[in-house]
């Protein structure tokens, strides 16, 4: 009878499962991978509650948002994931900006801590004024090995800088990047680098990308703390940038970092946290396919 009604089997019997069901005429069959009602609520959930976080210092992208919920528990899927569900749910460029790639090819990367330390200068404007900030940040991890907000910019000051940081690190044999301003290039400066067995390599002229790490820094300071705050006095902008660099050293995902913290490549143990995120993907992914099946059975 179906081939002289000109039916397949199949047909056939899709028909027959279907039978007493509303009508889903060209509806999606749910697959084993998507993501669940549940999951999808807690990724927007999540990302709506970064704008109404005043602690956080955000700009999240999607890929932030996906690897911080995993890291948090409240969900575990891949940063496409995440960006489809922010597309479709009106999220997606909440904080986003268009951005300019300036990374040079010219510059090896450190392959552990500690191997180079770069240190610079930023301006910071207080009343009609400046005040200046000073750093150090290692080049593997990215993490500021040490700051202060002063007010002078002279050779001493970056060389108090310089002490401090290699009086926490004692055992740490460097080398020293910076730029061409005047206090990195005086002699004092150095021979004082010479006196502690520090390695000096100033970037090129009109090429800064070699310090481009802390440079990067400055940009995300200014970007993330130093626009949305206002400082009592010269204390109050000491303590504010300063929660603001353990944000950025102990939580705050870095893109460059595979997406996770300053602190974990400082550390040592990125690859075991890197494992951990791939085994809760994992087990999600598990989850997710026994969800869509129990669904599907019951329909």
């Amino acid at each position: 009878m179906l081939k002289l009604v000109g039916v397949s089997n199949s047909k056939y019997y899709t028909w027959k499962q279907r039978a007493g069901l509303e009508n889903q005429h060209n509806g999606k069959t749910p697959k084993q991978h998507w993501l669940t009602p549940d999951e999808r609520k807690a990724i927007i959930d999540y990302t709506l509650s970064l704008t109404n976080n005043n602690v956080h210092y955000n700009r999240d992208g999607y890929r932030r948002i996906a690897y911080n919920g995993l890291d948090l528990g409240l969900f575990a899927a891949s940063p496409a994931s995440v960006y489809r569900v922010l597309k479709e749910a009106g999220l997606l460029n909440m904080w986003s900006k268009k951005k300019t790639n300036t990374k040079g090819t010219g510059f090896v990367q450190p392959e552990y801590p500690h191997k180079d330390w770069h240190t610079d200068i930023k301006y910071v404007n207080y009343r009609g004024t400046f005040l200046f900030f000073i750093s150090v940040i290692d080049g593997y991890s990215r993490y500021l090995l040490h700051h202060e907000l002063r007010i002078s910019m002279t050779e001493l000051d970056v060389e108090i800088i310089v002490q401090k940081t290699h009086e926490k690190y004692p055992d740490a044999n460097p080398n020293i990047i910076s730029d061409n301003g005047g206090q990195y290039i005086s002699k004092e400066f150095g021979e004082y680098l010479k006196q502690l067995g520090f390695k000096h390599i100033r970037t090129s002229p009109n090429y800064p990308q070699s310090n481009g790490k802390i440079e990067r820094f400055h940009r995300s300071l200014n970007e993330e703390c130093l626009k949305k705050r206002s400082f009592i006095d010269i204390d109050d902008a000491r303590n504010q940038i300063g929660n603001y660099v353990s944000h950025y050293n102990n939580t705050r995902l870095h893109s460059s970092l595979n997406y996770l913290r300053p602190v974990d490549y400082l550390n040592g143990n990125p690859e075991a946290l890197l494992r951990d995120r791939q085994n809760k993907l994992d087990a999600a992914i598990l989850k997710r396919k026994n969800y869509w099946e129990l669904k599907n059975n019951v329909a």
